[in-house]
């Protein structure tokens, strides 16, 4: 099967490998790139909480990060392993809202590091403070591979692939992935079951 993989190239990587082993023909097609924005420093000293809610926000803490927060929350497995340690809460439900149920109340001080223009629900919610740490850019390639199936890892790349109009079916990596896709009327052929790299594979190869 030809899979088209969407992430950035030094992010694309390890889904090509194991999409490789699987014996599919995989084709990497960047649809978005990210931009560092946001502070140099990060000082989480004096938080009862710190919420990242994906990989880019995780690796960029990590580099900027000063003090230490007292617990640290991630939405979804890829998120936690691309922090430097172990999280203290990774929610069964890899959404803004599945973190919010399972959060102890009350919270306490919280920080949110994420994207640039993320949804602000934990920040209403727990009247987090929030610190941009990265951009999503989405870009329109010359040109795009054939492929039998495309592999969705954000809906930022969800929405640059539908500005294509490639009629191509999509495997997304969760919901927020999802809704963007058929809002924006790409057809979703499966949800990664779990948000990382397994999940991924698994939905691919059915």
């Amino acid at each position: 099967m030809r899979v088209v993989v969407t992430r950035p190239p030094d992010q694309a990587e390890p889904l090509v490998e194991r999409l490789e082993q699987q014996g599919h023909e995989v084709r990497v097609c960047p649809l978005i790139e990210i931009e560092p924005v946001g502070p140099e420093q990060v000082d989480l000293s004096g938080y009862d909480w710190v919420v990242v809610t994906s990989a880019n926000a995780a690796r960029e803490l990590g580099r900027r990060a000063a003090g230490k927060a007292a617990r640290v929350a991630a939405i979804g497995p890829g998120t936690a392993a691309a922090l430097s340690e172990q999280p203290d809460l990774v929610p069964a439900v890899s959404t803004q809202e599945g973190l919010l149920a399972e959060l102890p109340r009350p919270a306490g001080r919280v920080l949110f590091a994420g994207a640039e223009g993320a949804r602000k629900l934990l920040v209403e919610e727990l009247d987090a403070d929030f610190v941009p740490l990265y951009r999503t850019k989405e870009l329109i390639p010359d040109e795009f591979p054939e492929a039998d199936v495309v592999v969705l890892a954000s809906p930022s790349a969800a929405r640059a692939f539908a500005a294509i109009g490639r009629r191509v079916p999509a495997v997304s990596i969760g919901p927020e992935t999802t809704a963007a896709a058929e809002q924006a009327g790409v057809e979703i052929l499966r949800e990664a079951r779990t948000h990382d790299l397994e999940g991924l594979v698994s939905a691919v190869t059915g």
